[in-house]
């Protein structure tokens, strides 16, 4: 594994945990030691996941890992039918259950006729040579197979939301401000909000909608399996900008042939653009007299990146910095990933730039906090109203935050 001064990128286990956790009316098991899940709990508390999946784990020992023990497992299912009764049963395998060889699937399969009214679902991405977003990927992939039910159309139009999940900053806020749109531009109602807000039978029901907003790539091969299966359109976009969002929103209209209301948008627009209006002098003087203090550099999600960017340097004339993504994965030739070495050298070296990262570098590198768009944070979120990134009201708070830094730096 290496060195670090901070983290690692995450491992599919925790991917998987963190895009499962917020399900409501289910339960999940990890096949693994205490205190995985005692951490794991801290951090979605921390991010603001509570009530929902009721989280266990097996707490296996040093017997079971020598002998390949089982007998935790058992136990721990038959608790958790009796105590809760929940409908579905996610189990979650840890690092040592995969390296000697338990296999969850075939356990699964031998206790399920023992719980006639509990469905036992296995995830995988338990190894150590499986990231973050590929946990993620494997999880909406598989929730989107194996739980949505025949259904027919609704009669008012609807949506869904792939992607949502407690691994991105303020997720419930921007998925807030997608749902505001979405209702008000085009009388379109959320069927689920996978999976931030979301129950199993909302997840149940997603093939009802009539079309699927991917709002991060991990979400698209779900998408596209909902897609072959309930003919479901979908768009993978995050809505960035004032500008952006109405593109966005134009998007999204020609997938449904629904028309966008004129005149929410424009006013929308307007009211963007009339707070944003008073700080454009500001950025305009800063570019031409002080153009270090107008450059934007951004860590993390890579979609999350790219829009924000493509906001600050196409919208408002602001310059790019260093910009990089947290996986390996996501990297190209435009946003590059950076190991630990190389986004703590971009960080010093970006002097007075307007730095969006995670909270965790931003603190080591002494800048303020409240330019944060990734994880690891340094704070609790209960809060789910908090503004959002996305959508109009995120172009306002985005240019509010930027504004208010070059003023700290520059004057």
């Amino acid at each position: 594994m290496g060195l670090y001064q901070f983290k690692p990128i995450p491992s599919g286990r925790m991917g998987t945990l963190w895009t499962l956790a917020s399900i409501r009316d289910s339960a999940l098991l990890e096949f693994g030691c205490m205190g995985h899940m005692n951490y794991s709990r801290v951090f979605l508390e921390r991010v603001g996941v509570s009530n929902a999946c009721k989280l266990y784990s097996t707490h296996i020992d040093e017997t079971d890992i020598a002998l390949g023990g089982i007998r935790r497992f058992h136990s721990a299912v038959a608790d958790i039918a009796q105590r809760d009764k929940p409908g579905i049963l996610f189990l979650l395998p840890s690092a040592v259950p995969e390296i000697i060889g338990t296999d969850l699937p075939a356990l699964c399969r031998e206790l399920q006729p023992d719980y006639p009214d509990m469905r036992l679902l296995p995830f995988g991405c338990g190894g150590f040579d499986v990231n973050q977003h590929q946990g993620i990927r494997e999880a909406l992939t598989l929730l989107s197979r194996m739980l949505p039910v025949d259904v027919e159309r609704t009669a008012q139009p609807s949506f869904n939301i792939i992607g949502s999940c407690a691994d991105l900053f303020r997720f419930q806020a921007d998925a807030a401000e997608i749902v505001r749109i979405m209702e008000s531009a085009l009388g379109m109602k959320p069927l689920c909000v996978m999976t931030s807000n979301t129950s199993v039978a909302q997840i149940e029901r997603m093939g009802g909608a009539h079309v699927n907003l991917v709002i991060r790539r991990e979400g698209l091969p779900a998408a596209e399996h909902l897609q072959k299966r309930f003919g479901t359109p979908y768009l993978l976009a995050r809505p960035y900008g004032i500008q952006g969002t109405c593109e966005w929103i134009d998007r999204v209209s020609r997938i449904t042939g629904i028309f966008p209301d004129g005149s929410f948008v424009e006013g929308e627009r307007e009211e963007a653009l009339r707070l944003i209006s008073p700080a454009l002098p500001m950025f305009r003087h800063v570019i031409r007299e002080h153009p270090e203090n107008a450059r934007v550099a951004a860590g993390g999600h890579a979609d999350v990146v790219q829009g924000i960017v493509s906001f600050a340097c196409g919208e408002l004339s602001l310059s790019k910095g260093a910009c990089w993504c947290d996986s390996p994965d996501m990297a190209d030739g435009n946003l590059p990933y950076y190991t630990e070495e190389q986004w703590t050298q971009a960080v010093q070296n970006e002097g007075k730039s307007l730095l969006m990262a995670s909270g965790e570098a931003l603190e080591w590198a002494g800048r303020s906090t409240e330019l944060q768009i990734a994880n690891p944070d340094v704070k609790w979120r209960l809060n789910p109203y908090e503004p959002s990134f996305v959508g109009f009201h995120g172009a306002v708070h985005l240019a509010n935050l930027w504004v208010n830094a070059i003023l700290e730096e520059t004057f």
